[in-house]
């Protein structure tokens, strides 16, 4: 009898299974936390070195250290220190955790609109076991985010964690974020042709995200408006 085909997992149950060897460290309720900025660090890199590849093939690579070029493109400038690269070869180094720290601190300098953004000093002040937490790098290296087409893998990661942590705590998703299925309806209902969206009650960000693939159109994606 033929081997029964096992499903593949997804990026998302790949990611909460290496999360929850976390347990006992971390609380579930702030695996979200731990894992969606390391998630940002490898979806950045990969745009950087998919632009920085651009630049070269172009003859321009008196310019791949420059900041301007890259942001031009919508994509992130990473100083070497903000570089997945760079994180994995000090993986298993004692002070991991701080190197981490200072990579997210390095990418709000280098690109000014994401200051604030991103959290401070979060990973040294959790006392995670190093092992751990190169493992949880390892997993998150092998994601190819460029195949995301819709780039929208750390809202996808953020929703799944929410949902995963609703039924572990006993709770329905719709507690904690709108359904998917819901929030398809909604933007299908307001009919987001033009105009900027403004949603007050943001959280998960996913019915803004939501709006402008619903449109069905070859239409610009209106503006959005965060709440502040």
């Amino acid at each position: 009898m033929a081997k029964k085909l096992q499903k593949e997992k997804s990026i998302e149950e790949t990611l909460w299974e290496s999360a929850n060897k976390l347990r006992g460290s971390v609380e579930p309720s702030e695996y979200k936390h731990v894992v969606l900025s390391l998630i940002f660090l490898k979806y950045a890199f990969d745009r950087f070195v998919e632009r920085r590849d651009e630049l070269m093939a172009e003859g321009k690579e008196a310019f791949v250290n420059q900041s301007v070029f890259y942001n031009a493109k919508n994509v992130f400038y990473l100083s070497e220190v903000s570089r997945w690269d760079y994180l994995m070869e000090n993986a298993k180094q004692n002070d991991i955790a701080i190197k981490i720290d200072a990579a997210l601190a390095q990418v709000e300098k280098d690109n000014s609109a994401l200051k604030g953004a991103l959290p401070s000093n979060y990973y040294s002040g959790l006392g995670l076991d190093r092992t751990k937490l190169a493992s949880l790098l390892d997993v998150i290296g092998k994601i190819d985010t460029q195949k995301d087409k819709e780039h929208d893998l750390i809202g996808r990661v953020y929703e799944y964690f929410l949902g995963k942590f609703a039924i572990a705590e006993g709770k329905g998703k719709g507690e904690y974020y709108t359904p998917k299925t819901i929030v398809n309806l909604i933007a299908e209902m307001i009919q987001p042709y033009r105009g900027k969206i403004y949603d007050p009650c943001c959280g998960s960000g996913m019915e803004t995200r939501k709006t402008s693939p619903s449109t069905g159109r070859n239409t610009p994606i209106p503006p959005i408006s965060w709440p502040r």
